[in-house]
């Protein structure tokens, strides 16, 4: 790949993880490797976990507990596996071998203070051109949106969750 950009999904909507997945199945289409790094996320049964399984050139590997992470209180593990994520998250993205890295809610652990703003600027900074970079999660520092090629912000309208409805198998996970 060539002139590699920089795209995030943010806002308070659905489908930001959702979006990044669509775009790696598509790039795994078309020969492209990719790579999903989750941060906060180590449930593992979230559906796509089972299909990146099959389908070529892509993979997803968790960084999280299957607890929900506090914002102002994260336990020690929660900071430790989000630092953990990114120093692999950084691996990947300068070894140059996936053509797209997906740094999934990294925009959360950077709003949540798991991992440094500068350092996430840092690392947007050093990718090659060669690699695309998605960032996925609400909260985006305005740091990261200033110097992205791309960001898209989800809005809700509506949401069942307001009326009850909690996340579905194979909707919401």
């Amino acid at each position: 790949m060539e002139n590699a950009l920089v795209q995030v999904y943010t806002g308070p909507g659905k489908g930001k993880t959702t979006a990044a997945l669509g775009l790696a199945v598509r790039a795994a289409g078309h020969g492209f490797k990719a790579c999903m790094i989750q941060f906060m996320k180590g449930r593992i049964n979230y559906g796509e976990l089972e299909t990146a399984k099959s389908i070529p050139n892509f993979e997803i590997k968790q960084f999280g507990r299957p607890e929900f992470v506090s914002k102002e209180n994260p336990n020690p593990e929660d900071i430790r596996l989000a630092q953990e994520g990114f120093e692999h998250a950084k691996e990947i993205v300068l070894s140059k071998e996936y053509d797209i890295v997906i740094l999934d809610e990294i925009n959360v652990a950077m709003d949540f203070k798991l991992i440094p703003v500068e350092d996430v600027v840092t690392l947007i900074k050093e990718k090659s051109k060669t690699v695309e970079l998605i960032l996925t999660g609400r909260n985006c520092p305005r740091e990261i949106v200033k110097i992205a090629d791309y960001v898209t912000e989800m809005l809700e309208i509506k949401h069942p969750y307001a009326e009850g409805t909690l996340a579905r198998k194979g909707i919401g996970w």
